[in-house]
């Protein structure tokens, strides 16, 4: 049995599209095609059946996709292992991180993988979680910090952090305004630029207004942090933003931060694997440095589980 027939085989199967996974793969569709078909042909068996809207298992196709996933975990783990007589773990992790904490994670965060994974391979890219909780059920991430990650069966979470949610509006003119706290019902009445649903965020803002009665009340609805502060800057309203997400912009110093009280909004940041595959050694490595260097830079124990 070929080991890339049933890489190809196994991302099909978990995405439901040749067309998807042709691109995740970087692979041409019709040679993707062809490569699944041999294998349906070595095994003897039909593993996919196709459709106008993708494929679906067949009971040889589940069976295959459980065997599957765990040979491939136990390649890479072989991988490792043989890496491990060089002196060093090896192996590749794709890792999503939130825009905000990507702006300080990023450096030090690579800097410290270099240094205890030198033999293993690093890929970050930036997201909202939705997409990046879709990035681990796909396979195109390992690792991902999410905000707010629902309960799901395909999702194991561990807490990395809370971050105090602050209210981001136009720095006022000197000597105006001081930048003393706002409670959530005043917060209620000020016109927000906010992520559509559903950003984590924009739902523990609704809830937690919900809660004491109230509603937002929306201005604009966008998504991407820096566009968010360009508009506050510009006057469209005000953000509901951790104080990190700040650094999204080259100029900080236009903005004023008001923490919100009664009651406060708490950002949970937790670390999500996909529950279907099992963590390489290589990866608990790097959720460990995850740890470290998110505590390190923003200095807040992890919150209970």
């Amino acid at each position: 049995m070929d080991l890339k027939q049933l890489e190809y085989f196994v991302r099909v199967a978990e995405l439901g599209s040749f067309t998807r996974a042709a691109g995740v793969l970087n692979i041409a569709q019709p040679a993707l095609s062809r490569q699944v078909r041999l294998l349906e042909v070595e095994l003897r068996q039909n593993l996919l059946l196709r459709n106008g809207r993708g494929v679906t298992t067949t009971e040889a196709g589940k069976l295959l996709l459980e065997h599957g996933r765990g040979i491939l975990h136990q390649v890479e783990r072989a991988r490792e292992d043989l890496g491990r007589v060089r002196g060093a773990l090896a192996g590749r992790v794709a890792l999503g991180l939130p825009p905000s904490i990507a702006k300080m994670m990023t450096v030090p965060l690579t800097r410290a993988f270099r240094k205890r994974l030198p033999n293993a391979a690093l890929s970050i890219s930036e997201g909202l979680t939705i997409s990046m909780q879709e990035g681990l059920l796909t396979g195109r991430l390992d690792i991902a910090l999410l905000y707010h990650p629902a309960p799901s069966p395909d999702l194991e979470t561990l807490p990395l952090m809370d971050e105090e949610l602050l209210l981001i509006g136009p720095r006022p003119p000197k000597g105006k305004t001081a930048a003393e706290a706002i409670s959530l019902k005043d917060v209620s009445t000020l016109p927000l630029v906010i992520p559509s649903r559903p950003n984590a965020i924009r739902m523990v803002v609704e809830a937690e207004m919900a809660a004491i009665g109230c509603k937002p009340e929306i201005s604009l609805e966008i998504d991407g942090v820096a566009a968010i502060l360009d508009l506050v800057a510009d006057g469209a309203g005000y953000a509901i933003l951790p104080k990190y997400s700040l650094a999204m912009s080259s100029r900080p110093e236009a903005y004023q931060a008001r923490p919100i009280g009664q009651p406060p909004l708490v950002g949970r940041l937790a670390l999500a694997t996909a529950a279907g595959r099992t963590t390489t050694m290589t990866q608990q490595a790097m959720i460990e440095l995850i740890q470290q260097v998110a505590s390190d830079i923003f200095g807040a124990p992890a919150p209970a589980a």
